[in-house]
């Protein structure tokens, strides 16, 4: 009997996960069979099907030069966050200091304040400097945003058996460079990759930072795709949007091999030892 009721229990629990992730996918795959439309309007189900609206968006020089601009954008932001975030995890791993919780939670603020309130104070930040319009702020307000996800990873990748090795290295002759380049870096080197992965998606995908700090000539891939749902509306946003999910998908799957999703958004990387 107890059997028999833990194979239900457990039958129950897979048609409930089932369940949540047919909900939480369907309109992902309702914007691949979108796009997929040989119509030149958007309809469900697809009536006929075609890869013209993929032809479409990489010919088309508008959405070509969008795609460049936030490809550029998201890996020079992810870069600079990786170096920031990393340094930054480094020392409040080795640092035991008063205020350092309060530092750690106001580096990941970020992560949890609403994507409005962060475009707006750095839009009248950089008000401040005069730097609006300009493609230097447009980066390091992606890199704003971006850095706290490297910095969660990453020190989540320093366990806390790290202190010990890298004192053991001291102790055996190694210099801190050394210390830093044979057992420090190795030990990162799988959350220094998740995180520049992450922070690439996360800036790639960014709108509302866009919105706020973007020059008058340079339209990211998103404001792009907000511009064509509100004056054209045809497949090509379901094409470009499938696009988008590919690739995340994609990105997310190397975040996993390497690292592991749970530690970019798990409990492991609160906890620094």
């Amino acid at each position: 009997m107890q059997l028999e009721a833990g194979r239900t229990a457990a039958v129950t629990r897979a048609f409930y996960i089932l369940l949540i992730a047919v909900f939480v996918l369907a309109p992902l795959f309702v914007v691949v069979a979108v796009s997929l439309n040989r119509v030149a309007f958007t309809a469900f189900p697809p009536r006929g099907l075609s890869l013209r609206w993929y032809q479409a968006v990489l010919t088309d020089p508008q959405w070509r030069a969008s795609l460049t601009v936030s490809l550029w954008i998201a890996a020079v932001a992810s870069l600079l966050a990786a170096c920031a975030g990393t340094l930054g995890a480094i020392g409040l791993h080795r640092g035991r200091f008063p205020g350092r919780d309060a530092l750690v939670a106001g580096f990941l603020s970020p992560i949890v304040l609403p994507g409005l309130i962060t475009g707006l104070a750095l839009l009248f930040f950089f008000a401040r400097l005069r730097w609006t319009g300009t493609n230097f702020a447009l980066v390091l307000g992606h890199v704003v945003i971006t850095f706290p996800y490297v910095l969660r990873v990453v020190l989540g990748s320093l366990v806390r058996e790290t202190a010990t090795l890298e004192e053991a290295a001291m102790t055996l002759g190694a210099d801190e460079l050394t210390t830093f380049r044979r057992i420090t870096l190795p030990l990162a080197r799988p959350g220094i990759l998740a995180g520049t992965i992450f922070a690439f998606i996360i800036s790639f995908d960014n709108i509302t930072i866009s919105l706020f700090l973007t020059a008058p000539r340079t339209v990211t891939l998103p404001i792009r795709i907000l511009e064509h749902v509100q004056w054209a509306g045809t497949p090509a946003v379901a094409a470009i949007s499938s696009l988008f999910v590919f690739l995340t998908v994609a990105l997310a799957l190397v975040v996993e091999r390497t690292v592991g999703l749970h530690r970019v958004v798990g409990e492991e990387t609160v906890g620094f030892g």
